[in-house]
């Protein structure tokens, strides 16, 4: 019970519609709120009329007033309010005042009623030119009023009247009159700048019905009570002046004459026209609300307006005005006046601008044959428009015929030139455009395989002008609106549109951010490069894999055959300095795709080398070396690659290699430089530990620890610390010696006394020139016969064969210059292949130095110690000599 009672309390205007906290105008006794309805979010106006303006007004007269006479006359202005609104609500017409909540009591007493959204009253606007002229002159500052946005942020909203304005605005007055005197069989009565509201889309609209009636010469029933000429000529101080009949308005028929007729709607219709172009912007009559006063008036010739006086204006009047329109309609004769429809044809209304906006008003009546020339031929005329007019006339009426399929993408066409030739296009976009865009192409999308040859046609347009609608669009907003409409054409199946959306992908980038490139726009143009079969967009799709890697397109608009592989630069392609996707993005997706590639058309090729450019720039150089340098070396081998085409393929080629080269050595001076200390002083602690231990560098393995402690084939080991030069050798036979085979290019030998004479020497020799020894010369043998040498020689040809590890094939002799071969026993295999002896140590002499052939010889034979060419020792099957006594004991230690 108690709810209920809260509820009857307040009014459903409060209850479900948002109210801004302040008045944005205030047209007569009226004032006006932005409001939004809280289910729709549906834009209204609400005015608002508070009952102690009335007690306010009254409060001066006190005493003279009495209660009861003063509660009368407030009853009657409230139901003079009451039907103002209850007329706006039975009324529809364009031209007049939309109602959408009826009037309704408040909880201050007051009333209050909901329309469309309006701007301000023609009076209020023009107030608002006089204090504009009074400041800056005629060129000031344009009129503007405050508002706030949906965003809650206040800005300016722009006023302009203007001679299109003018006229369009007396033609939609002059459509809503016609409507009253015809169809609703109602006279106005009190035709005002203050009856006259602006809307957000500059229409002018009839309102201030309070005084409306019938006619006295009508015939029909209405449930409408005639106008009391007397009481609504009366004045009474104790009420607003907005609340009465303006006088300086009205017509001599209620005055003078005592007539209630549709001429004098007419009359003060042409009043209305002479506060347009006066300075200030009034009525030329001046009444002061006074009968006698405007009986004065037009007791004279030169107080009443008439063309002999220029009908009382300061300013000069248009000459359409003066010859053909105020003439009929300020005159003191009803019957010499025109009525609504003929104003409407008058001359004043007879050019290009207005008939087009008269023409847009009667759209959708129009047959689509109509329809299309209109706008075809509408691009032409855009320009002679005003700004204002066209933001809020011409524009709104174009998008409303979006629902006319046909017609689609030339409102569409022209829509966009408005957009781009207005200074506020981009809030005229947002707020105008974008909700249709959205209307049209998202929310209405049909089924994937129905096609609509209108629909695609209009895409085309909205594809044509991305550059435009990104400029006109915040990030969030374009996300939101018009990447859907983006994505429709890349799933198009007509191959135009598909190449129209990707060639929008440079304007997409500056506009969205990297999370939805990469997880929204890159699959789809992915998917699309990787399933078509036309040559264009596998063209078209390269050129947007180059620009998502960080470059700007190169294509042209006409692709051509793409035969040649010529690429002509696109209009306005901005270069992007930063990749949109991620190294990984580009090494584990793009590349792999341009590697399964079959085409080698040049076109196709030469777009892949611009995408590879890009991909160099951004992955590693492992990945370049390894992938994509074999990729580009077989597209460089393609057949239809002409010379010029191929050296671009080969400077990219080597411009890659020579990144991968520097890259790679700067790494390895890096490693180097790091390490070489390291590496210096863990070789250092390696060699002072093995000399240390005496380890040689050599592991002692498990058998060699065996042989040692069990005495088995110890004097073949060489590990021992003397080495084998101290070492007794054996003793070979004269036999043995002799049948030492001899060649002709050996050096002759040597007896032991001679070595060991010139032993001395021969160490300073070598030590001194090892790099300067004597070329081999040729000698013939000592003895023996030339058979045996050749026998002997052959058999000592015999191929080489691996050195035992436990002996050197090579030993010396303390008591000979060089030792002879010594026999490896059988059972040791460790010593490692062609192992190479230092040269042994000579004891110095003192005897003579040695002759020339001894050095020679010496040095012959070192030499070929160390070139690995040891001679096959003959008698390497020779039995080992057995020791005893002191000579094996000696071998053992």
């Amino acid at each position: 019970m108690f709810t209920s009672a809260l509820k009857s309390l307040s009014s459903n205007i409060s209850a479900n519609y948002t109210i801004s906290s302040s008045p944005t105008s205030t047209c007569g006794a009226w004032k006006v709120y932005d409001g939004k309805k809280k289910s729709t979010g549906r834009a209204v106006s609400i005015f608002v009329f508070e009952r102690k303006s009335l007690d306010a007004q009254a409060g001066g007269f006190g005493a003279r007033s009495s209660s009861s006479s003063m509660r009368k006359v407030h009853e009657e202005v409230i139901a003079r309010i009451k039907k103002e609104s209850n007329l706006l609500a039975r009324l529809r017409h364009p031209s007049i005042l939309e109602l959408a909540e009826p009037i309704e009591d408040t909880r201050s007493g007051g009333l209050t009623f909901a329309t469309e959204p309006v701007t301000a009253s023609l009076a209020g606007l023009l107030l608002e030119k006089d204090d504009q002229e009074k400041a800056g002159g005629v060129a000031g500052r344009p009129s503007r009023f405050v508002v706030k946005d949906d965003s809650g942020e206040l800005r300016r909203r722009e006023l302009e009247i203007d001679e299109l304005e003018i006229q369009k605005g007396l033609l939609q007055v002059a459509q809503g009159l016609e409507f009253l005197h015809e169809s609703a069989g109602l006279v106005h009565g009190n035709l005002t700048p203050d009856a006259i509201y602006i809307n957000a889309k500059s229409d002018w609209k009839i309102a201030g019905l309070a005084f409306a009636a019938p006619p006295d010469t009508s015939d029909t029933p209405s449930n409408i009570p005639p106008m009391s000429l007397s009481e609504a000529l009366y004045h009474d101080p104790r009420l607003p002046r907005a609340l009465q009949l303006d006088m300086d308005y009205t017509s001599p028929d209620f005055v003078m004459d005592s007539n209630v007729s549709s001429a004098a709607d007419m009359f003060s219709l042409g009043l209305v026209m002479l506060a347009l172009y006066n300075s200030p912007h009034r009525s030329p009559l001046k009444t002061n609300s006074n009968i006698s006063t405007y009986k004065k008036l037009f007791s004279s010739s030169s107080s009443a307006p008439s063309a002999t006086n220029n009908y009382l204006s300061s300013r000069p009047l248009p000459k359409d005005l003066l010859n053909g329109v105020l003439p009929r309609l300020i005159t003191r004769r009803p019957g010499q006046r025109m009525n609504a429809r003929e104003f409407q044809q008058s001359q004043f209304f007879d050019n290009i601008l207005v008939s087009s906006i008269r023409f847009l008003d009667s759209l959708p009546a129009k047959t689509p044959n109509e329809k299309s020339q209109f706008m075809r031929g509408l691009p032409k005329i855009l320009d002679q428009f005003p700004r204002a007019v066209l933001e809020k006339k011409v524009l709104p009426a174009l998008l409303e015929e979006m629902k006319d399929r046909e017609i689609l993408f030339l409102v569409l066409q022209n829509a966009f030139k408005i957009v781009k030739s207005l200074p506020s296009g981009r809030r005229a976009f947002a707020e105008r455009v974008i909700p249709k865009l959205r209307e049209t192409f998202t929310v209405a999308r049909g089924t994937a395989n129905e096609r609509d040859s209108a629909k695609e046609a209009g895409l085309v347009v909205v594809l044509e002008n991305i550059e435009l609608i990104g400029e006109s669009c915040s990030g969030k907003e374009f996300k939101e609106n018009i990447l859907p409409i983006l994505q429709l054409g890349l799933e198009s199946h007509t191959h135009f549109i598909v190449d129209k959306s990707l060639g929008c992908l440079s304007t997409i980038m500056a506009v969205l951010d990297f999370s939805t490139i990469k997880h929204e726009v890159f699959p789809i143009v992915a998917a699309v490069f990787s399933k078509t079969s036309s040559l264009g967009i596998k063209i078209r799709g390269l050129q947007a894999f180059e620009i998502l890697c960080g470059g700007s397109s190169g294509s042209s608009e006409v692709l051509g055959d793409g035969l040649n592989g010529t690429v002509q630069p696109l209009k306005s392609a901005k270069p992007s300095n930063n990749a949109v996707l991620d190294k990984y993005t580009v090494q584990e997706k793009i590349v792999p795709m341009l590697k399964a590639m079959k085409t080698k058309e040049p076109a196709v090729m030469m777009a892949a080398l611009a995408v590879f450019k890009q991909v160099g720039k951004l992955a590693d150089t492992e990945f370049l070396a390894t992938e994509c340098l074999p990729i580009l070396w077989g597209f460089s081998l393609g057949p239809l690659l002409d010379l010029e085409q191929f050296q671009e393929y080969m400077a990219l080629i080597k411009s890659l290699s020579t990144r991968i080269e520097n890259e790679q050595m700067r790494k390895l001076r890096e490693l180097s430089s790091s390490s070489s200390a390291t590496r210096s002083d863990d070789l250092m602690n390696v060699a002072l530990t093995d000399a240390f231990f005496g380890n040689d560098g050599k592991d002692v393995g498990e058998s060699d620890f065996e042989r040692l402690v069990l005495g088995r084939g110890a004097g073949n080991n060489t590990s021992d610390m003397f080495g084998d030069g101290l070492r007794p050798q054996p003793q070979q036979s004269q036999a043995s010696r002799a049948a030492t085979p001899v060649f002709s290019w050996s050096t002759p030998a040597t007896t032991s006394a001679q070595h060991n004479m010139n032993r001395g020497p021969t160490v300073n020799s070598m030590g001194a020139s090892l790099n300067n020894f004597a070329a081999l010369k040729p000698t013939p043998p000592p003895s023996a016969s030339l058979g045996n040498s050749m026998t002997n020689g052959f058999s000592a040809m015999a191929p080489m064969q691996p050195l035992n590890k436990q002996s050197s094939p090579w030993s010396m002799n303390p008591s000979g210059p060089m030792s002879q071969p010594v026999p490896t026993s059988a059972h040791s295999q460790t010593q490692p292949s062609f192992f190479i002896p230092p040269p042994p140590p000579f004891p110095q002499s003192s005897n003579a130095a040695l002759s020339a052939q001894h050095q020679s010889t010496i040095q012959n034979q070192y030499q070929q110690g160390l070139s690995g060419s040891r001679l096959q020792v003959n008698g390497a099957n020779q039995p080992v000599q057995k020791k005893t006594g002191l000579d094996a004991y000696e071998s053992l230690l």
